[in-house]
């Protein structure tokens, strides 16, 4: 009257699997991976969630369309 052995957990396994279908309990899993995920991302902070800033990436406007801002200005 011990624990279960790994047939009575294959049968529980398959009347779940006939019961909820394959297709229901993927999404339920997946569901609930994004979940953890998301709480995980909440443990951490806000700091993960912004781009680290690059320097050099921004690129200075050319000649030509500093003119057109210019003119769009006046």
């Amino acid at each position: 009257m011990g624990g279960f052995s790994i047939w009575h957990w294959l049968i529980v396994l398959v009347v779940v699997l006939l019961v909820f279908g394959t297709k229901r309990l993927t999404s339920g899993a997946r569901d609930l991976g994004k979940a953890v995920n998301e709480f995980k991302k909440g443990m951490h902070g806000d700091e993960e969630d912004k781009p680290a800033a690059r320097i050099g990436e921004d690129k200075a406007p050319s000649s030509a369309e500093q003119r057109e801002r210019d003119d769009a200005a006046r």
